[in-house]
C-alpha cells in the first residue's frame, strides 16, 4: 500500500457520491503535494504556512456552510473528508480551516445581519481574511458560561473588557468572534483586531499544535461599532451549535492523524528488516497493525454515519459527542504503536508519527475534553446530570 492510497477496509467510499470523492481527491492531492512537503520545517519552528491559505481558498474549501456570498456551500460529510484529509497531513492545518468555516463564517452567516455577511464573507471564502473564535478564558473553557469577558453599551457602540486563551488563528486573524456578557446575557460581537485595545499575543513554548497561531486575546477598553454586535447570537445555544460542527471537524480530523500513523507504520514495517527478514513478518507487529486498521475502521463507520446525520438535520449533540471523544481516544491509541513500531525513527518529525502524537494530546483537551463528553453522554443514556 502507497503512503497516499486509500485506507477503506469496510469500503466506505462506494457509499460517498461522485461529488464528495471528487472533493476529497482533490484535497488528498493538495495535502500530498503542497502540504507534505513543507509541514515538519513549520512543526520544528513553530509556524504556520500561511502561504497554503492562498490555496485553500482557490480549491473552494472556505465557505463550506454558507450558501451564497461567493460560498461553495457543501454538505457536512464533505467537511468531514476535508477535515480528515487536512489533519492527514497536520492538526494545526485542519483546525485553521475548521475554525474558518465552523466557528467564524458560520455564525456570521447563521447570526450576523445582512450587512455582516456582505462586509465579511465575500473575503474570507477568499481567504483574504482569516478569522478566530473567542470563547476560552484562562478560567473558564469546559464551563463558558461562566465568562468572566464584559461588554459595556455606550453612545459610540459596545466596550469590551477581558482575556480569551487558546484562541486559534489569534496571531493571524482580522476579525474576531468574541462572546462576552453585555447586561448578564452572552452575546457575539464582531471584533477587527486591529481596534485599539485589542492585542493578540502568541502563545509560545508549545509542544503540541506547534503550526496553530494560537493566541492569548487581551481586551482592554476595546470600542467596536454599533452595528459589530451579532443580532441572532444570544445565550449559549448559538455557541453550541458552532461547536458541535468543529467537534464533528475534530472526530474526522482524528481519523486522519490515525490514518497517517498507520500508513506510516505499515510502510516502515514493510520495509525494516529485522534477523533477515521484514519485522511486518512477525506476530506482534501484525497484532499491532490489525488493532490500528480495525479503531480506524469503526471511527470512519462513525464519522460517515454522523455526517449523513447532520446533513439530514437529524444528529444530537450526545452522537457528537461520541465521535469526537471515541476517534480522539483511539487515534492516541494508534499514534503511540505507530511510534514504537518505528523505533527510534518515530521521534523524527519527517516521519510524522510524532507530529501527530503530540496533536492529538492537546486535541484531546479542545472542544471539550473527554471528561466532558462522557458527562454529555452520560446525562443523555441515564436522564441524569452529572455536572455539578
Amino acid at each position: 500500500m502507497a503512503p497516499d492510497e486509500n485506507v477503506d477496509f469496510y469500503e466506505i467510499d462506494a457509499l460517498l457520491s461522485k461529488r464528495e470523492k471528487t472533493v476529497r481527491d482533490t484535497v488528498r492531492e493538495f495535502v500530498n503535494r503542497e502540504c507534505m512537503p513543507v509541514i515538519a520545517e513549520h512543526f520544528d519552528k513553530g509556524t504556520f504556512p500561511v502561504q497554503l491559505i492562498p490555496r485553500i481558498a482557490e480549491l473552494g474549501l472556505f465557505g463550506v456552510h454558507v450558501d451564497g456570498y461567493g460560498c461553495n456551500q457543501s454538505s457536512h460529510t464533505v467537511y468531514g473528508l476535508i477535515c480528515q484529509e487536512l489533519s492527514r497531513c497536520d492538526s494545526g492545518l485542519r483546525a485553521m480551516f475548521s475554525v474558518q468555516n465552523s466557528l467564524v463564517m458560520f455564525p456570521i452567516y447563521k447570526f450576523g445581519s445582512d450587512k455582516q455577511r456582505e462586509k465579511w464573507l465575500p473575503e474570507m471564502v477568499q481567504g483574504s481574511v482569516i478569522g478566530c473564535f473567542g470563547l476560552s478564558e484562562p478560567g473558564f473553557g469546559s464551563n463558558p458560561g461562566g465568562m468572566e469577558t464584559r461588554a459595556q453599551e455606550n453612545k459610540r457602540g459596545f466596550v469590551l473588557n477581558g482575556k480569551k486563551m487558546w484562541i486559534t488563528n489569534g496571531t493571524i486573524a482580522k476579525v474576531a468572534i468574541i462572546w462576552a456578557k453585555l447586561d448578564g446575557e452572552i452575546r457575539g460581537f464582531l471584533v477587527e483586531t486591529d481596534r485599539p485595545g485589542f492585542r493578540a499575543t502568541p502563545i509560545q513554548r508549545k509542544f503540541s499544535y506547534r503550526t496553530s497561531p494560537t493566541a492569548l486575546i487581551d481586551l482592554k477598553d476595546c470600542t467596536i461599532d454599533a452595528n459589530n454586535i451579532l443580532p441572532g447570537a444570544k445565550g449559549l445555544k448559538p455557541i453550541f451549535e458552532c461547536l458541535n460542527f468543529a467537534r464533528y471537524g475534530v472526530a474526522c480530523g482524528a481519523v486522519g492523524s490515525a490514518i497517517s500513523c498507520y500508513q506510516a507504520a505499515r510502510t516502515f514495517a514493510l520495509s525494516r528488516e529485522v534477523f533477515d527478514r521484514a519485522i511486518a513478518g512477525y506476530q506482534l507487529v501484525q497484532d499491532r497493525l490489525v488493532r490500528m486498521l480495525v479503531e480506524i475502521t469503526k471511527a470512519q463507520l462513525i464519522n460517515y454515519h454522523l455526517g449523513r446525520l447532520l446533513d439530514a438535520h437529524q444528529a444530537r449533540a450526545a452522537q457528537i459527542s461520541l465521535a469526537k471523544m471515541n476517534n480522539v481516544h483511539e487515534a492516541i491509541k494508534i499514534a503511540h504503536i505507530a511510534r514504537d513500531i518505528l523505533g527510534a525513527r518515530g521521534i523524527l518529525a519527517d516521519h510524522q508519527v510524532i507530529r501527530h502524537l503530540c496533536d492529538l494530546e492537546a486535541i484531546s483537551a479542545l472542544e471539550g475534553t473527554a471528561s466532558m463528553h462522557t458527562l454529555v453522554l452520560g446525562q443523555d443514556i441515564t436522564g441524569i446530570s452529572a455536572f455539578t
